[in-house]
């Protein structure tokens, strides 16, 4: 499995098409809220494309800045045919390491009420006081602290 950091349009189309069927196709969300000024561009936030060892691609996320120190973790989507073998994590824990690599010290995500658990075990509380509608799915927001990686010394 490789997780990476989008760098071009093409790449960045690819991800736009994992999410649109995701989203889009499976979940009933409209196109039009799904995509968003922070899919312009490759740059307009830090995009990610997981691919399997032939290059097929398997999920897509983006993260950007959420306030001062807390990275936000968006539009984490993996096929439905790839759910449940650990895909989802590795592209959260890709997100998680580049966001301490810019300085962050929290991320914060709004996850699908149905989806919280895999976050919370992934060490995610919820900080929201009710469930809330997002793209008329219901939704929490969840944070957790990020910690640099322990040294080898």
């Amino acid at each position: 499995m490789n997780v990476a950091i989008v760098n071009s349009q093409e790449e960045l189309a690819k991800c736009l098409r994992v999410r649109k069927d995701v989203f889009v196709q499976e979940q009933g969300v409209a196109e039009e809220l799904e995509v968003d000024e922070y899919d312009i561009s490759a740059n307009a936030a830090v995009h990610f494309l997981l691919r399997d060892e032939n290059g097929t691609e398997l999920g897509a996320s983006r993260l950007k800045t959420y306030e001062p120190g807390s990275a936000k973790l968006q539009r984490i989507a993996i096929l439905k045919s790839f759910r449940g073998k650990g895909y989802g994590r590795l592209l959260v824990e890709a997100m998680e390491r580049q966001a301490v690599q810019l300085g962050y010290t929290f991320a914060v995500l709004d996850a699908q009420v149905q989806a919280s658990a895999f976050y919370a075990k992934m060490g995610y509380a919820v900080i929201s006081t009710e469930p809330f509608l997002d793209a008329g799915i219901e939704h929490v927001r969840m944070k957790k602290p990020l910690q640099l990686p322990v040294s080898a010394d």
